[in-house]
């Protein structure tokens, strides 16, 4: 049996309703099973598991049957994850790994002819992959060979757990014997973005002039495409503004997807989607850009590249129309700042650089990466289709010869080179049960020089087990409007850049909240009683009183009930916090730059060269520097 990846079946199931809403069967790939089945089996060499595996696939309402039992078994829609108390032998978490929380194995009911109606016998089906996207349960399961669905068999009725070391089998062992789960994966991770419509592209800003460096606002929501005409490039769609923008639009975000958003299950879109991508259960093209962008194109007899150019899988149709190369670095800061002696605010980036290239042929791209000593890069990762031949402390050289469409290029984190954008302070104190005294005193933009551009800044004081009733107080600069549960405060609005210079913003008031409510819960944590869960992951049943110990925690964690009650200190009533949004433009703050005047294009053609960045803000959080806060305790030498 080939070492590739090969799908016997996959499934989507309702997780409200316990139903397969879509299913699809690979015949070619079942014979192949059927075929190892039979092989395997003929030999005088008794396997006391051998009756316990499936050897055929189930209907989809066996399946569905099967895998609400196990829901109810194991205590979730992932289950346990670990041995514990409730756990059966034969079950996932019997084997006490946690990746039986992602790769799960049912048993199917299979009546025998001849007995009566329950009276069948459990067969194990396994390797599923599980992967859960909103309101579905997507389930792939790909081709292995049956031996070692026996060995994962033997593992489910092993007295001892773990995975010993020294033991023969093991979960871990097996698994690195069975690449086709890898690619099992990734196509339940694409049915999953098909399913819920959240196919996007990496970002990459479109200049609408001709100069090169254009900067446009982020597309936060669904991606579109307005038009592809015969053997022509695609045409950008318009981009609604995400965020608040100090200038008008002035470009265009550029994708292939084609724009689904949140929409029931399209049956003939997914169907569509696998006939092209898992041509006869083999995933080929996962892509959902090039498969999409494939079926309206099409090919003709030019695409052929020539005989002595090998064309790379990234890239099945070759680009035809205007050419032109397009870089955004697109860079995220988080923080935590604490304005205290006794603990250093923690300051990090989060970068990618993402690419399009709209270059007709195979063609080699190739350019230094400059201010990597200034950034002090920490990690660094590259796409598949580029070469680093040479590095260096400053200058790093990148060769790519570019797929299609909207990719990145690489991530990396990083330093901020230039400091916090936005540093101060928060302070809120609790003047009686139901008002609340704050004082925020911050400085914007300090040490930031221009084209650096802060479009939009808020801040938000976020109470979500408390509602806010009113607030009093008037901010230094910005607007201040409320929630139930939060009070949010926009130090620069829409039509208002800071750009050039740095300002100081404070904002003294107080807030006054509805009379609190306490709502005790009726088990405590030894019991492990039934609660109610939010999340589809943490479904429990009520009748068998049990529940996974990390989804209980959680969910007592998300309880109104005040800090006292509860043992675990991370909870939302022990800490006060601020979350600040904003985004900046203009160039990189790590440091991380492309020289466009650098960038060679081999054969030589003349296609512009178009540079955009943008920094946005990941969780940046201003602590109460009067309430408690976490930290991470700093090895002392």
């Amino acid at each position: 049996m080939p070492n590739g990846c090969s799908i016997r079946a996959l499934w989507v199931l309702n997780n409200s309703l316990d139903t397969v809403i879509f299913s699809r069967r690979f015949p070619v790939v079942e014979r192949r099973w059927r075929a190892a089945w039979l092989s395997k089996n003929d030999t005088s060499i008794e396997d006391p598991v051998e009756d316990t595996v499936l050897s055929s696939l189930p209907t989809d309402s066996e399946l569905a049957s099967a895998f609400s039992e196990r829901r109810r078994r194991e205590g979730s829609l992932r289950g346990f994850g670990i041995r514990v108390t409730q756990s059966t032998g034969g079950s996932d978490s019997w084997v006490d790994d946690p990746i039986t929380r992602h790769i799960i194995g049912i048993y199917i009911n299979k009546e025998e002819e001849g007995e009566g109606e329950g009276e069948g016998e459990n067969h194990l089906l396994w390797p599923l992959v599980l992967h859960i996207k909103g309101l579905y349960s997507i389930l792939v399961l790909p081709l292995v060979e049956p031996k070692h669905v026996k060995v994962y068999a033997r593992l489910c009725k092993r007295s001892d757990c773990g995975n010993a070391i020294r033991k023969e089998e093991s979960l871990s062992s097996l698994l690195l014997d069975l690449p086709s789960i890898t690619g099992a994966c990734m196509v339940a991770y694409a049915i999953g973005d098909i399913v819920t419509g959240d196919v996007i592209e990496p970002e990459v800003v479109v200049s609408a002039s001709p100069l090169v460096g254009g900067l446009l606002d982020s597309l936060t929501g669904s991606i579109g495409i307005s038009g592809i005409s015969s053997r022509a490039k695609p045409v950008a769609s318009p981009v609604p503004p995400s965020a608040p923008s100090s200038t008008a639009a002035t470009g265009a975000v550029a994708s292939d997807a084609p724009k689904l958003g949140s929409r029931p299950l399209d049956k003939d879109a997914l169907q569509s989607f696998i006939g092209s991508a898992l041509p006869f259960g083999t995933p080929l093209d996962l892509n959902h850009s090039n498969i999409s962008s494939i079926k309206v194109i099409g090919f003709s007899s030019s695409d052929l590249p020539p005989q002595d150019i090998k064309q790379p899988a990234w890239k099945p149709y070759l680009y035809k129309g205007k050419q032109r190369l397009l870089f955004t670095i697109h860079e995220t800061i988080y923080a935590a700042m604490y304005d205290r002696d006794e603990i250093p605010d923690s300051l990090s980036v989060s970068g990618q650089i993402n690419c399009r290239a709209e270059l007709e042929g195979l063609p080699d791209v190739s350019f230094p990466l400059t201010g990597l000593n200034m950034a002090q890069i920490e990690v660094l990762s590259f796409h598949p289709c580029a070469q680093v031949p040479e590095q260096g402390m400053e200058k790093q050289a990148l060769m790519f010869q570019p797929p299609l469409g909207n990719f990145v290029l690489m991530h990396y984190q990083a330093t901020c080179s230039l400091g916090p954008p936005i540093k101060g302070f928060y302070q809120l104190s609790m003047v009686s049960e139901d008002e609340g005294a704050f004082l925020f005193k911050l400085c914007l933009m300090e040490g930031y020089k221009a084209p650096l551009t802060m479009e939009f800044c808020n801040v938000t004081m976020p109470f979500p087990r408390r509602k806010v009733v009113s607030f009093n107080g008037t901010p230094s600069i910005g607007t201040v409007s409320i929630t139930e549960h939060s009070v949010e405060w926009k130090i620069i609005t829409s039509g208002r850049g800071l750009s050039g210079k740095s300002i100081e913003a404070t904002f003294p008031g107080t807030v006054r909240f509805a009379p609190w409510q306490i709502q005790r819960m009726s088990s405590s944590i030894s019991s492990f009683g039934s609660t109610p869960d939010e999340d589809s992951d943490n479904e429990t049943d009520s009748s068998n009183n049990m529940i996974n110990v990390e989804d209980f925690l959680m969910d007592k964690m998300n309880k109104d009930l005040p800090p006292v009650d509860l043992e675990e200190p991370f909870c939302w009533h022990a800490y006060n916090y601020a979350k600040v949004s904003f985004k900046i433009v203009g160039t990189s703050i790590s440091g991380m730059s492309i020289d466009p005047k650098l960038v060679t294009i081999y054969p030589a053609v003349k296609a512009p060269v178009e540079l955009s960045a943008q920094v946005t803000s990941g969780d940046y959080i201003l602590w109460n520097t009067l309430g408690k806060c976490p930290s991470a305790a700093t090895a002392k030498a």
